[in-house]
């Protein structure tokens, strides 16, 4: 029987999470570095484990020379959600979200000293829709970098990466003084994306009357959609229309709009 390639992890969050899970079907998982902290020990287990390779998912820290040298010659393999050179950074899920795509990428690179340029080991694109949650696109595309990297080690069939072609784009964190909705400046469209892209962190917030509220999930209404006196709605500036489906006012507990209406709204 053929033994499982040896990796170690490096990664935070729902896209390492994904690519971790998938990795773990066919890949020895010997050690997850998750903190700065960690990167002595990685140096430490690599001196025992010669065949280890390198993955990386969401990582947060900057790995230097003296732990990338220790990978070569395959280097570090990078899980970035993006078709580079495009969205480099730390948001480019959420960016690409916000900026309204419904195409959305993974690549596999070979991490480099400078941020997200690395060669190309493998890239695949997939068509979402602007319903799509944040979560669901997370999972597809890390669940699909982590089969081909399983695939590839476990089989000897690594690709030979490809170099970077084009103008890169940057993305940047974001944070809670973006969270506010404003129907005063954005279609009903671009406050749906904000409150995908924003899902989980910054959040995205509006002011009913004196509460603070989170939205939760909305949609865009439909030309035949009814309004009643039971509908949450924003309206826009450019007068398109987004309802509230669920909501979670400061402290409390999601719900429903109609149960917000009922209990906070009389």
């Amino acid at each position: 029987m053929m033994n499982k390639p040896e990796i170690i992890f490096f990664g935070n969050g729902p896209l390492a999470d994904y690519a971790l899970a998938t990795l773990r079907e066919n890949c020895n998982i010997i050690f997850h570095a998750r903190t700065k902290e960690n990167l002595e020990e990685v140096k430490t287990i690599k001196k025992t484990h010669l065949k280890a390779y390198g993955v990386l998912a969401s990582f947060g820290v900057i790995v230097k020379n003296d732990i990338l040298d220790i990978f070569e010659p395959e280097g570090i393999f990078n899980i970035h959600p993006s078709l580079l050179p495009k969205y480099r950074g730390p948001s480019p899920i959420e960016t690409a979200i916000l900026s309204g795509d419904t195409e959305f990428s993974v690549s596999v690179m070979k991490l480099v000293p400078e941020m997200d340029a690395g060669p190309i080991y493998y890239s695949k694109t997939f068509d979402f829709d602007l319903t799509t949650p944040k979560d669901e696109i997370y999972r597809a595309l890390a669940t699909d970098a982590a089969h081909y990297l399983s695939e590839a080690l476990v089989s000897g069939n690594l690709s030979t990466p490809v170099a970077q072609k084009g103008t890169p784009t940057f993305t940047k964190k974001f944070d809670k003084s973006m969270s506010p909705l404003k129907p005063e400046e954005k279609t009903a469209i671009e406050l749906l994306c904000q409150i995908r892209a924003f899902s989980g962190f910054p959040k995205s917030t509006y002011h009913f009357g004196d509460l603070d509220c989170i939205i939760i999930k909305a949609h865009v209404k439909t030309p035949d959609e009814e309004i009643t006196k039971r509908t949450l709605l924003l309206e826009c500036y450019d007068k398109s229309i987004l309802i509230i489906d669920e909501i979670q006012p400061a402290g409390r507990k999601v719900m429903n709009a109609e149960s917000f209406i009922n209990g906070y709204l009389k």
